[in-house]
This record gives C-alpha cells, structure tokens and sequence, in this order.
C-alpha cells in the first residue's frame, strides 16, 4: 500500500502560502506550521475562534479593538482568554517588524481547545491554546462588486454562537458565496431568520436613500463588526445622517447606491444588484475618504 506523507510545516511560498509569520508555544515560526492534530478539540468539534486586523499603508487603523474582541470571541466559546491585549499588541508590533513596513497583511489572532471537556462535547477550557499570524494579503482594489439574494439565511443566536468570531460560523456563509456565484454574482446579501437582511456574506453593509444612509441593525445574528461602528461614528461626525434599522431586500433594490464595511476591504461599492447597476455613489466616496483619514491620523 501506498501511503503520501504530509509535512506538518509549509515554507512561505509554498503550496499557494503568502509570506507568512506565526508567534506560537513562545517562539516565531515561518510559513503554514501545524497547530493541532486529529484529536485536538479544534480540528474535530470546532472550537476555534479568530479575530482579523489589517496593516497596509504602514497604518494598523483599531488593531487594538481587534486584539481585545478575540478574547471576548473566547469566552463565547467555552475558552480560557489566555492572553491579554497588552500583550497581544506587543507581539503583533514584533510581527509587523518582520514585513517591510508597507506590505498589505492581515493579522490574526487566534484561540481554540486541546481537549473535550470530561462529559460532554464541550471544549476542555483548562486546554485553551493560542496563536499570533501574519500575513502578506493584499488590499482590494475599490472596483465594486455584484450582489443578489441569497437563499441561506443568518442563524439566529439561540442557535449558533453568533455572539462570537467563530470559525464555525464561516461554511454558511462560504456555501452561500458559491450558490451567489454560481448565478453570476460577487457577493450576496444574507437575512436573518425573521426575512430582515442582515449583512453581507462576508462585511457588513450600507446603503443611501434620499440623502440618508441606512445599515441593518444588529440583533445578534451577525456581528457589530469593528470597521461597521468605525465607519457610523466617522459619517456622523461628518453630519451625515445614519439609521440602523430592520430593513427588507426591496429596499436595497431600491436603494441610491449600496457600500459595504469590513476590516478585509474597509469600504468597497456594490456596482449591481440582481440586474441593476449602480454606480458608487456620493456616500461611498465619503465613507472610503473618511475612513482613510482616520486609518492615517
């Protein structure tokens, strides 16, 4: 019998790998290593929670707020939070020097459980372990992108632990994005389970009506997310109005112009909805030229 071995570790550049820098068991490692194993809670039972900041421009823009929502992330999740923000932002600093200082990346921090607990299914809190990676990832050219209805909808939080960054929440919005492609769009629109949209499958999104910006309100089937809060608090300072509220499909397809929020992208336009295109619009304009301001303060 044949058998392929695996390497446990990958080479940055390899198998498809950015250049890659990982601060794991006290020491930094170079390229995809290996985390855990067949029997770690995390691989068979989905323990695994993760947070996302970005550097690029030589600016981290909110990586501390980043760096202390993991840990609220792990105590969603039945994990120990290990490591405090201090020193999460410590060793991230340390990871950046190992970039040149304009390189696009993003920065994950991450948790998950060795073990089961004694009784149940539920991860072994007492074997929480952790992880720092970076990563060379580019930034998203602000081109636009299609969007429609998908056919998947939010979990509602009595179902899901919606309340946290969990890895297992990710394959409903994956299976989603390939359903929307398949038609022939970029990206879809999500609702919750009430009909209500709720975000986008992978940022949390806007739209402008009659000179007002509109975002659906969180209800706890998808997450506030970091760059969405930046994003209200800098359109509001600026005097624009902004409403979050429970809002239908219908009124995204009747909408002036529709943008999207998160920290992969920042701000991006959505430049067609089903068969209708729209072009970025005044808002969206404002909103990226806001945020970058504020990235470089």
């Amino acid at each position: 019998m044949n058998v392929q071995t695996c390497r446990p570790t990958f080479a940055s550049g390899s198998q498809g790998w950015s250049n890659t820098w990982t601060f794991f068991e006290g020491d930094w490692h170079e390229g995809n290593i290996a985390i855990f194993g067949p029997r770690s809670h995390a691989s068979w039972l989905a323990s695994t929670v993760f947070d996302g900041a970005r550097a690029f421009e030589g600016v981290t823009p909110d990586l501390e707020r980043h760096l202390s929502r993991i840990n609220e992330s792990a105590k969603a999740m039945l994990l120990e939070p290990m490591v405090g923000p201090a020193l999460w932002l410590e060793l991230a600093r340390h990871g950046l020097g190992k970039f040149d200082r304009n390189a696009e990346l993003y920065i994950k921090p991450m948790y998950w459980a060795e073990q089961t607990g004694p009784l149940t299914v539920a991860p072994d809190s007492r074997s929480t372990r952790w992880c720092l990676s970076l990563y060379e990832l580019p930034m998203p050219r602000p081109d636009g992108f299609s969007i429609t209805l998908s056919p998947f909808r939010k979990p509602s939080p009595d179902v899901a632990p919606a309340d946290a960054k969990a890895a297992c929440l990710y394959p409903n919005n994956a299976r989603a994005v390939v359903e929307a492609r398949s038609r022939g769009f970029d990206n879809c629109l999500l609702c919750d389970m009430l009909g209500n949209v709720a975000e986008l499958a992978n940022s949390n999104v806007f739209f402008a009506k009659d000179g007002v910006v509109y975002t659906p309100q969180p209800n706890g089937t998808f997450l506030d997310g970091i760059t969405r809060q930046r994003v209200i608090g800098l359109l509001r300072s600026d005097g624009v109005t902004v409403v979050e509220k429970s809002l239908t499909y219908r009124e995204f397809t009747q909408a002036d112009e529709i943008f999207c929020s998160g920290n992969f992208a920042k701000v991006l336009p959505v430049t067609r909805i089903d068969e209708r295109s729209i072009d970025p619009g005044p808002f969206f304009h404002l909103t990226r030229a806001l945020y970058w301001s504020f990235a470089h303060a």
